[in-house]
C-alpha cells in the first residue's frame, strides 16, 4: 500500500487515552463521571449479552448512516493488541474514573517511577520497533472502510452487486495477524521486566490496586520519564506499554480476555461520534450512557422492516461472538507464559489472531450489508431525525485518521477485490 501522509503522532493517538465508552456532559474537574450502573456490571457475559450487543450495533448503524469515510477511520488505539487487561481495569475502576482521559496517564506515570532505567530502556527499544507498525496497522484499515462506504452508497465494481464475505474475512485476518505480532512482542518484553522486578518494586506495585485508581498517587510527569531522551512517538508508545504492563501484571487471564461491547466491527464511525469531543482534552470524562440511549432512539426511528435488519444481527453474530471469547482467552493464556518466565508459542498466537480476524471480518460484513439495506429505505424525515440524533454539532472530520491523528492525502488501493460478482446470500 502506498500512502502519502502527514502523520501527527500525539499521545492520544498511541496511548488510548480516550476510551470508547459514550459521551455525556463533562463533569466538574476532579469529580467522577456519572454512571448508570456500578463497575461490577462490566464482565465478558455483560459485554456479549443481547442487550449490550444490540445497543452497540444500533449505535454503530447510527454513526455509519450519518457520518462518512473520514469519521469511520477514527479508532482509539487501545483497541489494537488489547490482550493485557487494560480495558477491564478501566471498566471496573472502583473510583468510576476509568473513562477519564487522565486515567491512563496516571497509572503509566506510576509504573514508570517504579521501573529502573534498564527496565524502561526495554520499553524504549520496543517503542522504536513498534511505532511504525502501529501506524501501518491503522492504515491497513482504510481499504476495508472504503469498501464498506462504497457498499453503503451502492458504488459497486462492474458486474458486482455485493461485498464478498470471504474476501472481507481474509483481509481482516491479516489486520489481526499484525495486531497479534505486536501483542506477542509486547508480552515478551513485559515478561522480561516481570522476571527482573526486585522485591522493593513488587512491593511498590502491590500498593497500586487493579480496579481502584484511588490507590494510585498523583505522580509528576517529570518524575516518571524525561521526555527529552526519547522521540515523541516512542514516548507515547511507552505510556501505552506502562499502563498495559500494570494491568497485565496485576490482572488475570479473565481480565485479559475481556472486551467492551463495542470492541469489534470497529469500522463504522461510532468511536468518532462518541470521542471527538474528548480529543486533546485533559480530565474529560466519557460515560456509559450514550451508546444505549442513542441506540434505542435509533431503533425507535426505524420502521419494523428496517428495525429487523438491525435486531437480526444479534442472532446472526452470536456464534462468532462466542468464538471470539474462546479465541481471546486462548491468546491471553498463551501470552501469559511469558509472565512465568516461559516462552509463548508465536505460531500458535498468530494463527489464533488470524482466526480472530476472520471472525471480526464476518460480523463486520454482516453489519455493513445490513446497515446498507436500512439506508436504502430511509425517508427524508427519518434522515433528518437521525442527523439530529447524531449530535456532536460542530464536529466533522476533514480528513481520515490514523487513530486520533488526521492524515493528509492517503492513497488507497483499488478496493474491487472486496466485492463479488452476483448477489451473495447471508445466513
Amino acid at each position: 500500500m502506498k500512502i502519502k501522509l502527514i502523520l501527527l503522532v500525539t499521545s492520544l493517538a498511541l496511548n488510548g487515552a480516550i476510551h470508547p465508552a459514550t459521551a455525556q456532559d463533562n463533569p466538574p474537574p476532579n469529580q467522577p463521571p456519572r454512571q448508570h450502573d456500578g463497575p461490577g456490571k462490566y464482565t465478558i457475559a455483560q459485554a456479549t449479552s443481547d442487550r449490550a450487543q444490540l445497543n452497540t450495533i444500533a449505535f454503530d448503524s447510527l454513526a455509519f448512516l450519518t457520518g462518512g469515510f473520514n469519521e469511520d477511520t477514527f479508532l482509539p488505539p487501545g483497541k489494537i493488541s488489547d490482550f493485557f487487561g487494560f480495558q477491564n481495569m478501566r471498566d471496573v475502576d472502583g473510583a468510576l474514573l476509568g473513562h477519564n482521559t487522565d486515567f491512563l496517564t496516571r497509572i503509566a506515570n506510576n509504573v514508570l517511577t517504579v521501573l529502573n532505567d534498564e527496565q524502561k530502556q526495554q520499553l524504549v527499544e520496543l517503542g522504536k520497533s513498534q511505532a511504525p507498525q502501529i501506524s501501518n496497522l491503522a492504515l491497513q484499515r482504510l481499504p476495508l472502510i472504503q469498501a464498506f462506504c462504497r457498499n453503503l452508497a451502492g458504488d459497486f465494481p462492474a458486474a458486482s452487486q455485493s461485498l464478498n464475505r470471504e474476501a472481507v474475512m481474509k483481509y481482516t485476518s491479516g489486520i489481526f495477524e499484525l495486531s497479534g505480532k505486536l501483542a506477542f512482542q509486547r508480552a515478551e518484553v513485559y515478561g522480561k521486566i516481570v522476571s527482573s522486578l526486585t522485591s522493593a518494586q513488587k512491593a511498590d506495585f502491590a500498593k497500586l490496586k487493579f480496579g481502584d485508581s484511588r490507590t494510585w498517587p498523583d505522580v509528576a510527569e517529570t518524575d516518571a520519564l524525561d521526555k527529552r531522551t526519547v522521540s515523541h512517538p516512542v514516548h507515547v508508545a511507552m505510556m501505552t506499554y506502562a499502563s498495559e504492563f500494570f494491568s497485565w501484571y496485576a490482572g488475570s487471564v479473565e481480565s485479559d480476555t475481556y472486551f467492551c461491547p463495542e470492541g469489534h466491527g470497529t469500522y463504522f464511525g461510532s468511536f468518532y461520534m462518541k470521542d471527538a469531543p474528548a480529543v486533546h482534552q485533559k480530565n474529560y470524562s466519557i460515560s456509559t450512557a450514550l451508546t444505549g440511549d442513542s441506540g434505542e432512539a435509533f431503533l425507535n426511528t426505524l420502521n419494523p422492516t428496517q428495525r429487523e435488519q438491525i435486531t437480526s444481527l444479534v442472532d446472526l453474530q452470536r456464534q462468532d461472538l462466542q468464538d471470539i471469547v474462546t479465541t481471546r482467552r486462548a491468546v491471553a493464556t498463551e501470552l501469559r507464559q511469558f509472565m512465568s518466565g516461559s516462552s509463548a508459542n508465536r505460531e500458535k498466537v498468530l494463527k489464533l489472531c488470524q482466526h480472530y480476524g476472520e471472525l471480526d471480518g464476518e460480523l463486520s460484513y454482516y453489519y455493513a450489508t445490513h446497515f446498507a439495506e436500512v439506508n436504502k429505505t430511509l425517508t427524508t424525515v427519518q434522515r433528518a431525525a437521525l442527523k439530529k440524533l447524531r449530535g456532536i454539532e460542530g464536529f466533522s472530520a476533514k480528513s481520515p485518521f490514523v487513530y486520533a491523528d488526521p492524515i493528509a492525502s492517503p492513497t488507497i488501493p483499488n478496493t474491487d477485490f472486496l466485492f463479488t460478482p452476483g448477489t451473495e446470500n447471508t445466513r
